[in-house]
């Protein structure tokens, strides 16, 4: 009469699986002597050799006479009898248990490996992360902005409208670098063409510089006006004049070869024994107390009343009470004379 099943041991594999199996035996039923434990097969040495990536096979177990286990069923347990000569169904039974045990580990063996891939993988994201994050500190630490930080870029007018530092005894390299490019003349009238050098080391903005002097030439309020003249920027040949910018002390020794004494009042001048128009850096950085803080204003009229020399004009002084300053008047130095107040004003033209 069959021994009734017994129920497997808590955690074994479920009924139906152990139902598949044609032996009389009961998988985890205790085993005589005769037969091998099942435990063998499922070791955690065989396991790991079957789940190891590049790791190479486990030789197999040698019998007590010397020789290796063929690998019937599987690799046996150090100090574990050799198999009896049992029932074929209790051999299938065993080779069966041991098959169970050994899927089952391949498959927790498995989801070990799939969980380190994944940790792997989280780890190199959080390296990569963590090395973007370095490379942002190195940029705080040398100054640079992320650019979703970045400032606004300045427009013409913000840049013009900016006050600059500068100290009014700063005296300069005394050597020049000509701002690169050209700017075509617009008008029809005529033409002067002009160089834009600016002294090395100011700390300002050559270009905006430049730019400032094309633009301020060619307005129709300033000596274009009326289609008079017009103004052409060049980098190469010989242009009619250079208008230059510099520090305060370089600006007094290139007035002073012309005879002109700029250092009682830091003001700019027209060297006309040399080819330069002299713009004071200080001035056009930090303006005058008589301008406040037009300072956009103030740079129009200096550069209006520079070249306004070199085209042959004299200072003149407002007459009328009230009145807006001629662009030839000293304005940097005062507005007001003779007990009448003048207005600023940084152009030839004004009204047009």
């Amino acid at each position: 009469m069959p021994r009734q099943r017994q129920a497997p041991p808590a955690g074994g594999p479920r009924q139906d699986y152990l139902d598949a199996f044609d032996g009389d035996e009961d998988v985890f039923a205790p085993r005589s002597h005769g037969a091998a434990h099942p435990a063998a097969a499922a070791s955690p040495a065989s396991s790991a050799a079957q789940v190891s990536p590049g790791a190479a096979p486990a030789a197999p177990a040698a019998s007590p006479d010397g020789r290796r286990d063929g690998g019937d069923g599987g690799a046996r347990a150090a100090g574990a009898p050799a198999p009896g000569r049992g029932s074929k169904g209790r051999t299938f039974t065993g080779i069966a248990a041991a098959a169970v045990t050994t899927v089952l580990a391949v498959i927790v063996a498995g989801q070990v490996a799939d969980d380190r891939s994944g940790a792997h993988a989280q780890t190199a994201t959080d390296q990569a992360r963590d090395a973007r994050a370095a490379d942002g500190a190195k940029g705080a630490d040398t100054g640079a902005l992320p650019s979703a930080q970045a400032a606004p870029k300045l427009t013409y007018a913000q840049k013009m409208s900016t006050v600059y530092a500068m100290s009014p005894t700063f005296k300069g390299s005394g050597r020049f670098e000509t701002v690169p490019g050209s700017a075509k003349a617009p008008g029809t009238g005529r033409k002067y063409t002009y160089r834009v050098d600016v002294e090395l080391g100011l700390g300002l903005d050559g270009q905006l510089f430049a730019d400032a002097v094309q633009k301020t030439l060619n307005d129709d309020r300033s000596w274009a006006h009326d289609g008079a003249r017009t103004f052409e920027r060049v980098s190469t040949g010989t242009p009619d004049f250079v208008i230059t910018l510099a520090s305060p002390g370089t600006t007094a020794a290139w007035c002073a070869k012309s005879g002109l004494d700029t250092t009682e009042d830091n003001v700019s001048c027209d060297s006309a024994a040399t080819p330069r128009v002299m713009i004071n850096a200080y001035r056009w950085a930090q303006g005058s107390k008589t301008y406040g803080d037009r300072i956009y204003a103030y740079r129009q009229m200096l550069i209006n009343h520079e070249v306004g020399h070199r085209l042959g004009h004299n200072h003149v002084l407002c007459q009328k009470d009230g009145a807006l300053a001629p662009v030839m008047q000293q304005q940097t130095k005062f507005l007001d004379h003779d007990g009448i107040h003048c207005l600023p004003n940084p152009w030839p033209y004004p009204e047009s």
